[in-house]
C-alpha cells in the first residue's frame, strides 16, 4: 500500500475512493480499522471512520488508530479526508484530527484544502464557496450537526488550532507546483503548520498534488487527492490500472436521512414516479414506526421505492431542540441500520443511501468490512461492491444531479469494463 487515508464518514470516504480509483489507483474503502493486513494488491486503503461529530478525543483516538494501521500497511504518504464544505465546530473535529496526525508523522507543513471544483466547492483568498455562494449562505448554515457559519476558513481552522493558521492564496497557486512548494515551505518555516490553500479549477489540483510529493500529510476535500497517484507514476511505484465493475441485478431501495437541499430536491423528483415513504423523526423517537414495516413498504414497491426522514431544517431543528440532538440522531441512525439489514435479507440486491450519517450507519449495521471501488455515479460517489450479492451507492447530502437516485440504481445494475 503506497497512499494511507482516513476519512472522518462514510460518503466522504467513498468520495476520495473514487477519486484515487479514477486516477488508476486500486483503491479499497474499509469499514473502520481493519483487524487485519489489507491485500497485497492495494495501492491505496481508505479508513472510513464515522469521526465528524465524535467528541475531540474520541476522534483523534480513531484517527490516530486508523494512522497506526496504515502505517503497517507500508503506506508512503497520508491524506486525512474531510468534506469540501469543511463540517465541523468551533471545537473540532478537523484542527485537532488535522495537529494530532501531524504530531505523530512529526510533520511542520500541513496542506489545508477542502476544495471540489466538480461539485462546486472552490477556495479563493481563503474563503470557501458553493457555487456562486459563500460557505455560510449556501445552506449549510442550517446543517442539524455541524452548521457552518463563517466561509473564512483560516478563520474558522484557528478556532480549532492553537497553531497559526497559514495561507497559500490563488495567485500563487496558478504560477504552479513549483511556487506552491516555495509557498508551503515559508509558511512552515514561519511557524505555520496548518496552511490553507487556495484552488478553483481541477487543474489547481493538480498542481497542489505535485507540490505535495515529498508531504507526510495532507488535508482535505477528495479533490485535494487528484494529484497524489501521478506522483507514485512519476517514481516508477505505480502503474495505471483499469478497475473492472460488473453490475447487480435485482431488487433496489433508497433510504434518505440528509436533510440537504439538492436531497430534497432528488426526493421530490423520484417520488412523482417511484413510491415513497416519508419517516417522521417524532414517530420514530416515540416508536409509533417500526423499521419492518418500513422494510416491507420498500420490499413490496414496484420501481425503486424510497424512504426518507429528509425534512426542512426548521422541522428538525424543531425535533433536536424538543428531544434533544444525540437523542434525535442516534434514533434515527439505529432506525435506517435496522432497515437496511431487514431489506437485505429479504433479497435488496442494490441499495442507495443518501446522507453521510445515515450511510454511516448502514455500513455499520450490515457489518461490511470493505468495499470495492466501482465507476463513477455522480462527482464524488461510486458504486460500491459490498459482496457477491449487494452493491451500494453511499451519497453526501449535496452530491448529485436531481435523477440521483434513478442514475445510481441504473449505474448499479449495468456492466463497466473500467473507469
Amino acid at each position: 500500500m503506497l497512499l494511507g487515508c482516513i476519512g472522518d464518514d462514510f460518503t466522504g470516504s467513498s468520495d476520495l475512493a473514487n477519486t484515487l480509483a479514477k486516477q488508476g489507483m486500486r483503491t479499497v474503502q474499509y469499514t473502520g480499522i481493519p483487524d487485519h493486513a489489507a491485500a497485497e494488491d492495494v495501492e491505496a486503503g481508505v479508513v472510513a471512520l464515522k469521526s465528524r461529530s465524535l467528541p475531540v478525543a474520541e476522534a483523534v483516538a480513531h484517527s490516530l488508530a486508523a494512522l497506526a494501521w496504515l502505517q503497517q500497511q507500508g503506506c508512503q504518504q497520508f491524506v486525512f479526508k474531510y468534506c469540501s464544505t469543511f463540517d465541523s465546530t468551533s471545537d473540532g473535529n478537523i484542527g485537532p484530527v488535522a495537529d494530532a496526525l501531524a504530531d505523530a508523522l512529526g510533520t511542520s507543513c500541513v496542506i489545508v484544502c477542502p476544495a471540489f471544483p466538480g461539485t462546486g466547492r472552490s477556495l479563493y483568498q481563503g474563503h470557501l464557496f458553493v457555487n456562486d455562494v459563500l460557505l455560510h449562505e449556501s445552506g449549510m448554515q442550517n446543517h442539524p450537526l455541524n452548521p457552518m457559519d463563517d466561509p473564512d476558513i483560516r478563520r474558522f481552522l484557528a478556532r480549532q488550532t492553537p497553531h497559526p493558521v497559514g495561507h497559500v492564496p490563488a495567485l500563487t497557486v496558478f504560477d504552479g507546483a513549483d511556487a506552491i512548494a516555495d509557498a508551503l515551505a515559508r509558511e512552515a518555516a514561519d511557524g505555520k503548520r496548518l496552511i490553507i490553500v487556495d484552488a478553483l479549477r481541477d487543474a489547481d489540483l493538480f498542481a497542489i498534488g505535485k507540490a505535495a510529493e515529498n508531504l507526510p500529510l495532507i488535508t482535505g476535500g477528495s479533490g485535494v487527492a487528484m494529484g497524489l497517484p501521478a506522483n507514485f507514476i512519476r517514481r516508477g511505484q505505480l502503474v495505471k490500472s483499469r478497475t473492472k465493475w460488473a453490475g447487480q441485478a435485482g431488487k433496489c431501495v433508497a433510504l434518505s436521512g440528509s436533510c440537504s437541499a439538492a436531497t430534497r430536491e432528488q426526493i421530490t423528483l423520484h417520488a412523482t414516479t417511484n413510491p415513497s415513504f416519508k419517516i417522521d423523526a417524532v414517530d420514530v423517537i416515540e416508536a409509533r414506526v417500526t423499521p419492518l414495516q418500513i422494510a416491507e413498504f420498500l420490499c413490496d414497491g414496484a420501481g425503486i421505492p424510497l424512504a426518507y426522514s429528509s425534512a426542512d431544517p426548521q422541522v428538525i431543528a424543531d425535533v433536536q431542540e424538543h428531544y434533544g440532538r444525540d437523542r434525535a440522531a442516534v434514533a434515527l441512525e439505529a432506525f435506517f441500520a435496522e432497515i437496511a439489514r431487514l431489506v437485505v435479507a429479504n433479497g435488496v440486491t442494490r441499495l442507495i443511501s443518501a446522507g453521510g450519517e445515515t450511510s454511516g450507519a448502514i455500513v455499520e449495521g450490515l457489518q461490511l468490512d470493505s468495499l470495492e471501488i466501482g465507476p463513477e455515479i455522480a462527482p464524488g460517489v461510486p458504486a460500491l461492491r459490498a459482496s457477491g450479492d449487494l452493491v451500494l451507492a453511499l451519497k453526501s447530502g449535496n452530491f448529485g444531479a436531481p435523477d440521483f437516485f434513478l442514475a445510481a440504481a441504473t449505474i448499479l445494475e449495468g456492466d463497466h469494463n473500467d473507469h
